[in-house]
């Protein structure tokens, strides 16, 4: 029986050969030959290198809201820095995060800006209502759990692509008699 591998004398330029094994080509200029699997290389990583664009931290901010909202329920009652937090999110957060994530290419027209900051505090609280009404109809109404439920909410509405808006459409040819 013949051994499938030649060996390698030091110095040499031979080197060792493994069927099926897949080996990283050696840099020129570097003078040394492949190394063992895995030894040297690393995985590819999707968005390596690149660094976080305009559009990802107003998503994170908005994922972020609601959980920032509960966390400072733990406040003293009647803190300013209590219910101003809880307030703003509670009136604008789901709004936002259903309006706002956008492809990283697109942008509002001045139109959408506007119709996205007209929409986006009916929106939310609306949402609100519907939650607390779900809630209290449950008999399982608290702050912690309505906080909770509307941070995970807008954690969700932020990872995800935007609601389409009229006024954000870009305007084409128009076909017509």
């Amino acid at each position: 029986m013949s051994d499938e591998r030649e060996a390698a004398v030091p110095g040499d330029k031979a080197e060792a050969v493994v069927p099926g094994e897949r080996r990283q080509a050696a840099v020129p200029g570097e003078g040394k030959g492949p190394s063992a699997p895995g030894e040297g290389r690393r995985a590819a990583v999707p968005g390596e290198g690149r660094r976080p664009s305009a559009r990802f931290w107003p998503r994170l901010g908005l994922a972020l809201s609601g959980w920032g909202a509960l966390a400072v329920t733990g406040l003293p009652g009647g803190s300013p820095l209590r219910w101003i937090p809880v307030l703003l999110f509670v009136a604008l957060g789901p709004g936002f995060a259903l309006l706002l994530p956008r492809p990283p290419g697109a942008r509002l027209r001045p139109g959408a800006r506007l119709e996205v900051l007209a929409l986006a505090a009916p929106l939310s609280l609306s949402l609100a209502v519907l939650l607390a009404t779900a809630l209290y109809v449950l008999a399982v109404f608290s702050v912690p759990l309505f906080l909770g439920t509307l941070a995970a909410f807008c954690t969700v509405a932020a990872a995800l692509p935007a609601v389409p808006l009229p006024a954000s459409a870009v305007p084409g040819p128009r076909k017509g008699p």
